[in-house]
């Protein structure tokens, strides 16, 4: 994979994760109790030997920038590492990236320095586990100019995707952009797809260009800004384009419901993405935080991060994140609790963070349900936060109903006894 650069969109503002974009950037918001969702597509550029990695980010990008160079420093012999590139004004630039194709085309003076022959684009908030290796061979083996992923979806989603129709040897013939009308569009699949309904190949936004076709279809066409609704429709129409498929787990975490049900997922016993794999493993930000201390608690189906602290809670199916504080006769339920930047316990002024509350955690008596907490929040005691009104979305004071789902964001203190 020495001759393959890996550039990982880090999107937009991320609007439809609001309010947990309203102080990073997506591939900064937090996973599964102590991962950043950055992990998974940097994890699997590791994992398949792929080492030269750019970050394509413009927005609030601070708090990646910090995660970044702390989780990932390669060592002198593999020379590899992982870059953060915001947007910037130049000579010949003075913009902001206008989509995902025009944020490649202005970091194309920044990766062309190093020698390649591939190009591997990768999008910064999806949750899926994937030895690029053999999607490499598979661009060579089929003489393929553009490769795209692809993954089976039945009718029901495929208007909510990019949908590509394929031959037999798996050459891309025709793309819709999220189609309503999907007569015709089916594709080859395996039996085993066909039989679950899902004959349709939805494009995962993970694509392989030769690096001499990325740059002729980004300089011929400079107008064109966005890869899903531009660059890719002219490459299929004259470039040959293949389809790689896979049929493992993906998720596209763009929206707050599909962020939570993610996380969730994750709680099963038997999930159908493990961050257990010992082949493929999730790398993260090694913080050398002590094992979780929990007292008479009753926890069912949960993941509990490091350096948490809980007393007498009941925990069930539910992601409690590193350093929580939870406190005697605590219900959570269905929830994802971030954690904290910081310890919440012990004098304030002796730690080095100084935004947040100064004891951030879930205090004693407290309910959630069917919530997102996220970081440094503190939940007074006997507070009730569940949406018992079944309101789908709302603007409060100190949390954001989204897709039925209360959030907490980042940084809050929530009254004793409030009832959300």
């Amino acid at each position: 994979m020495d001759h393959c650069i890996a550039l990982i969109l880090g999107g937009g503002a991320g609007t439809r994760l609001f309010p947990l974009t309203r102080l990073r950037s997506k591939p900064a918001v937090p996973l599964a109790g102590k991962y950043r969702l950055i992990d998974v597509p940097v994890s699997n550029c590791i994992n398949s030997g792929l080492h030269k990695i750019y970050v394509l980010t413009q927005f609030n990008s601070a708090s990646l920038n910090r995660h970044i160079a702390r989780a990932y420093r390669f060592d002198s012999f593999r020379h590899g590492f992982v870059t953060v590139m915001a947007a910037e004004q130049t000579r010949t630039s003075s913009a902001w990236f206008q989509g995902t194709a025009d944020a490649v085309r202005q970091s194309v003076p920044h990766f062309s320095v190093y020698r390649h022959k591939f190009v591997l684009i990768l999008s910064g908030d999806q949750l899926y586990s994937m030895d690029y290796r053999r999607l490499m061979e598979h661009h060579e083996a089929h003489d393929a100019e553009v490769t795209i992923a692809t993954i089976p979806v039945s009718a029901a989603d495929a208007g909510q995707f990019g949908i590509l129709k394929t031959n037999s040897d798996h050459v891309v013939t025709e793309f819709y952009e999220k189609p309503s009308d999907l007569s015709g569009k089916a594709s080859p699949v395996s039996g085993k797809m066909r039989r679950a309904g899902r004959t349709f190949l939805a494009s995962m936004g993970i694509y392989v260009f030769g690096s001499r076709v990325l740059r002729r279809a980004l300089d011929t066409r400079p107008d064109d800004h966005d890869f899903g609704k531009q660059i890719i429709p002219n490459a299929v129409r004259e470039l040959r384009v293949v389809s790689y498929p896979y049929d493992g787990y993906w998720s596209d975490i763009g929206t707050i419901r599909s962020f939570y049900e993610a996380n969730l997922m994750l709680t099963a016993m038997h999930p159908p993405f493990s961050i257990y794999n010992p082949a493929m493993p999730l790398y993260t930000d090694a913080r050398m935080l002590p094992p979780a201390k929990i007292k008479s608690t009753d926890v069912s189906n949960s993941l509990i991060s490091e350096a948490s602290l809980i007393h007498n809670a009941t925990i069930e199916n539910s992601i409690v994140g590193i350093r929580s504080y939870v406190g005697t006769d605590v219900t959570i339920r269905n929830s994802i609790v971030m954690g904290a930047d910081y310890y919440g316990w012990g004098a304030a002024g002796s730690r080095e963070r100084i935004d947040g509350p100064p004891e951030p955690g879930i205090l004693d008596g407290a309910y959630v349900e069917g919530a997102i907490i996220d970081k440094n929040v503190r939940i007074g005691k006997n507070c009730v936060i569940r949406n018992a009104g079944g309101v789908t979305n709302q603007d409060g004071d100190g949390f954001y109903i989204r897709d039925g789902i209360v959030v907490i964001p980042k940084n809050t203190e929530v009254p004793p006894g409030t009832v959300i």
